[in-house]
């Protein structure tokens, strides 16, 4: 088996809420996730893997498998602690500090700038991203990172998964729970945030040498049969979740179908004079996204006049084809990683970088090493599909990241849910001694990286 490029990135990806704990040291202020109580089912977000603390200790392990990259988020909170005014430079410090550490290493960093912990002071006084003010404000914020760290960091994104902004539900991230969740509130918040990235990207092409790229969710998405009513339907998923961002991300201009959807609907998306001229100024570096699973769309399940936005709301259905994960049933589809890989790099001509991947499954330490078999076959899957769309189908990729390689809560703050190839030793409701153990898979990926992917 062939290997990858010589400079191919490998390495992973986190967010702050998740890893850092420390919610209130260093001078932060509070964040939406800050104040989430813990349930019986999950964990609160007070104090994450410790990373704060302990980020060296995890910089060593990612080392020793041999890592190059790691994508970290900065918190917006604990830079800026109201999301407004004054900068807190001890804030600053922290994420000084943890880059020059990466840097020691011979770790490239990524930062991505938002992943979805708005300053809790800017959620209850403007509601989030569906006000224009906090666009404005996140731009600020945005660039004085850009101006304290781009000498250091060449690789940026700004949304975690952009394309959620797009989805009903979605709302309830970008601000206050209390705003409905209207149509029309989520396709200002999208609008919103798009002019947001859509300004730190050119600020930073137009006055640094660092590269900017968008990033979304991406889930595969199937017709059920080969019904003409399901291909369509599952067309218009793709167009309005994916290329609809990938359009301004490339070439700057939101899909024309989804322009003539906001039409037909009456959608009040908040669009101002001006704003089509800020993204048709817009491109990308690279493409992003994130990737674990795919499903399947039945059109028959639809009503009538539905909006594609609540498509799969209701004609989502399970796969019949693919094998899924234990504990959560996710689809495990590697090939549909290839076929996205695939769509993104020939329909753009950019080159394309998967900045998260893996499984999530429940598991417990005995003592013993957790014999993770499940999740060696996953990477080797989904790697091996990399690897055939380079080798096979002549795409441009520049890495492979996956997600949480150190185990952390999950995105509903559940630990349990662990997607590690090492264990941390805590629970949803006993932090224990958050010890670092090496699963079986940590080793497997140490050879597979030092092999540069001949290995898997």
């Amino acid at each position: 088996m062939s290997e990858l490029r010589k400079n191919f990135f490998w390495g992973n990806s986190t967010s702050s809420m998740q890893t850092e704990g420390a919610w209130d040291e260093g001078g932060k202020g509070k964040s939406v996730y800050d104040i989430r109580p813990a349930t019986a089912e999950v964990s609160d977000w007070k104090n994450g893997i410790d990373e704060y603390h302990r980020y060296k200790e995890d910089f060593d392990l990612m080392k020793e498998m041999g890592m190059n990259f790691f994508r970290f988020q900065i918190s917006w909170s604990r830079v800026q602690p109201d999301g407004e005014g004054k900068f807190n430079e001890e804030g600053i410090q922290f994420y000084s500090e943890f880059i020059n550490e990466l840097l020691k290493r011979k770790i490239t960093p990524m930062i991505c700038l938002y992943h979805f912990d708005m300053p809790l002071a800017l959620s209850e006084k403007y509601n989030g991203f569906l006000s224009r003010k906090v666009s404005d404000l996140f731009v600020k914020f945005g660039i004085e990172m850009v101006k304290r760290f781009g000498d250091r960091v060449k690789y940026w994104i700004t949304f975690n998964e952009q394309n959620l902004y797009n989805q009903l539900g979605a709302s309830t991230f970008a601000g206050n729970k209390n705003v409905p969740e209207d149509i029309n509130v989520v396709y200002q918040i999208a609008h919103n945030v798009m002019m947001a990235h859509a300004q730190i990207a050119n600020y930073i092409h137009a006055h640094t040498d660092c590269e900017i790229g968008g990033m979304l969710a991406y889930t595969e998405v199937y017709p059920a049969t080969a019904r003409p009513r399901d291909i369509q339907v599952a067309r218009e998923i793709q167009e309005f979740s994916n290329n609809n961002l990938l359009d301004v991300f490339a070439q700057g201009h939101y899909s024309k179908a989804v322009l003539k959807h906001i039409e037909n609907y009456q959608i009040n998306a908040g669009i101002k004079n001006g704003d089509f001229n800020i993204l048709s100024q817009c491109h990308s570096d690279y493409m992003c996204f994130s990737y674990y699973r795919s499903t399947v769309v039945n059109s028959e399940k639809i009503p009538e006049n539905c909006s594609v936005d609540d498509y799969l709301k209701y004609g989502g259905e399970a796969n019949p084809y693919v094998k899924k994960t234990p504990n959560y049933g996710w689809e495990i589809d590697s090939l549909g990683f290839r076929d996205i890989l695939n769509k993104i790099y020939h329909q753009y001509q950019i080159p394309v970088f998967p900045i998260e991947n893996g499984i999530g499954v429940q598991e417990k330490y005995y003592g013993k090493e957790i014999q993770d078999d499940y999740r060696i076959n996953y990477m080797r899957a989904h790697i091996q599909a990399l690897k055939d769309a380079v080798e096979k189908d002549g795409v441009d990729v520049l890495g492979y990241l996956g997600w949480g390689l150190i185990d952390i809560p999950s995105s509903a703050g559940d630990m349990r849910k662990r997607y590690g190839v090492v264990y941390v030793n805590r629970t949803n409701h006993d932090l224990k001694d958050m010890k670092r153990i090496p699963k079986k898979s940590f080793y497997w990926l140490k050879s597979a990286i030092g092999s540069n992917g001949k290995d898997l």
